[in-house]
């Protein structure tokens, strides 16, 4: 390893692939090291994708919050029957689709608590009526959890159920519930969900049939700079073999209204050094993703404008509800009108695009 910063980062930027070792280095990094991680994760952003920022134009639309997993980092799920518990009929599901058309989307997010009763056929005639109310939109769904889920219930294989989902409509799938790929984390903050390697292994299943995903961690809540740079090292891996990743999307653990932090169980969130290195370790680390996306709704449009200036070229959806982020205790996580955008890229003298799902220019 080089000795000093300076060098590490010099020997990055001329191709040198770092180590896990060397990323928890990075990690660690306090005082003006900082800054020194962030402009050289913001000169590979410049090689790499030059100085356009993206978003997509999208909507949440929130099925349901009754949920099998109860997360304790997750203000949002419910069980069946408690207070502000739903679980939306087929006709308001239509109505949430027609109204994102309305708003000239080309991205529908079916956002829900993994119900315990749902089965493959459930999220089936989901995404079949959404892809009714809105055809040529990407359906951005369904998790590895998700899946996992699914096709146990209906006592089919995951590939199948890809198979079948893709089938009925499904564009891209979602690279969440990774939350933190470490079982000795995933046993505290997400214990009910599928463990690191069936995540994996559905994740490669869909990449492999020519379905991409984004590819998430949910940092800040009880895990170390080794578990970190484990759950890069895992995506990496990942995008080696199978080029499927459309982005990396780091979310800053919101801890205000949830059980884990209650309990003790987890700090008060990342600091806003941890969103920088973060974002910046990311891009530096992750040598094959182009895209390393900002989570507005999870650390405000001040310090997304900082990551931007620290890696990252997506500012991620218009997405127009984030009931999930909002009652995990995120304020003004649910809306972020384009002219904000063009507001805080232009102030860094970047040029705002829209893409669509797979970052093809609008």
């Amino acid at each position: 390893m080089p000795s000093s910063l300076h060098d590490l980062l010099r020997d990055t930027l001329a191709g040198h692939r770092l180590t896990e070792e060397e990323a928890v280095r990075l990690f660690e990094t306090r005082g003006r090291g900082v800054w020194e991680i962030a402009a050289a994760a913001d000169e590979l952003r410049e090689q790499k994708v030059g100085d356009v920022v993206t978003y997509v134009r999208n909507q949440n639309i929130h099925v349901t919050n009754i949920c099998k997993n109860l997360c304790g980092f997750c203000g949002f799920g419910r069980r069946a029957g408690d207070p502000g518990a739903f679980r939306d009929d087929p006709e308001t599901i239509r109505q949430k689709a027609r109204t994102a058309m309305a708003r000239r989307v080309t991205e529908i997010c079916l956002l829900s608590g993994v119900h315990p009763e749902y089965t493959l056929d459930s999220y089936v005639d989901l995404i079949s009526s959404v892809r009714e109310e809105a055809p040529g939109v990407d359906i951005h769904t369904a998790s590895p959890d998700e899946i996992a889920w699914a096709a146990g219930r209906s006592g089919i294989s995951t590939v199948e159920a890809i198979a079948r989902l893709r089938e009925a409509g499904l564009g891209t799938l979602q690279g969440t519930a990774a939350e933190m790929l470490v079982d000795d984390v995933r046993k505290v903050i997400c214990p009910n969900k599928c463990d690191t390697a069936t995540w994996v292994r559905i994740i490669k299943e869909a990449h492999t049939m020519g379905i991409r995903s984004t590819a998430t961690i949910m940092y800040g809540s009880c895990e170390g700079e080794a578990d970190r740079a484990r759950h890069l090292a895992i995506l990496r891996e990942i995008q080696d073999e199978t080029g499927g990743f459309t982005e990396f999307v780091p979310l800053s653990y919101l801890h205000e209204k949830t059980a884990l932090f209650r309990a003790g169980l987890a700090r008060p969130g990342a600091t806003g050094r941890e969103d920088i290195l973060m974002v910046a370790v990311a891009r530096l680390f992750l040598d094959n993703f182009d895209h390393v996306q900002v989570s507005w709704g999870k650390v405000g449009t001040k310090m997304a404008q900082a990551v931007l200036l620290s890696g990252a070229d997506d500012l991620g959806g218009t997405m127009f509800c984030d009931d999930v982020s909002v009652d995990a205790g995120g304020e003004g996580a649910d809306y972020l009108d384009p002219a904000e955008m063009q507001r805080i890229t232009g102030d860094l003298g970047r040029t705002l695009r829209q893409r669509t799902t797979l970052y093809e220019m609008v």
